[in-house]
């Protein structure tokens, strides 16, 4: 038996160590897909933390065991859009914390391209993070985003275009 499906089984059955397991192994990739999407660390790590507590609450619900990854993202988007709800009208708040060293000259060539990103719409920002941070296809960001593949691919698309034109600038 696949050593992942094990852990979801023993975490819907009550098994911490294994939900923590589980969560130890993505999240890496909730935090940046937070962090990228709200631009505040503080928010991230609270939208993150939210978002394990309901999971945790809610594991045994969970019927597609296959499906927890998207399961935590779609949790994790929820609260997301809400905590973006509160401040709709702050603009993000870009640090440092959204590179991933701490070497200057990194810092420097992706100040552009982070600006760029916190300019997109809220989808975009979101479809882009799912498909580069949770490695996610369109059929998956479509399920847990409530939108069609075909919206997904093409909102994609337009706001890869867009990011692509503003760096050539």
């Amino acid at each position: 038996m696949d050593t992942k499906l094990q852990l979801i089984r023993q975490a819907k059955q009550g098994d911490a160590q294994s939900f923590a397991t589980l969560y130890q192994n993505i999240y890496h990739n909730l935090y940046r897909f937070a962090l990228y999407t709200l631009g505040n660390p503080a928010d991230a790590e609270d939208a993150v933390s939210d978002t394990v507590t309901d999971a945790w609450a809610g594991i045994g619900k969970l019927r597609q065991e296959e499906s927890f990854e998207s399961w935590m993202f779609q949790i994790l988007h929820n609260k997301c859009r809400r905590k973006r709800k509160e401040y709709c009208h702050r603009p993000l708040e870009w640090t440092d914390a959204l590179a991933d060293s701490a070497d200057e000259s990194v810092l420097d060539e992706n100040y552009h391209l982070r600006s760029l990103f916190g300019k997109l719409a809220d989808q975009d920002r979101t479809i882009i993070s799912l498909h580069v941070f949770g490695g996610y296809t369109s059929q998956e960001i479509a399920r847990i985003t409530g939108m069609k593949a075909n919206t997904v691919r093409s909102r994609e698309s337009r706001a890869l275009k867009r990011l692509a034109a503003g760096l050539k600038e």
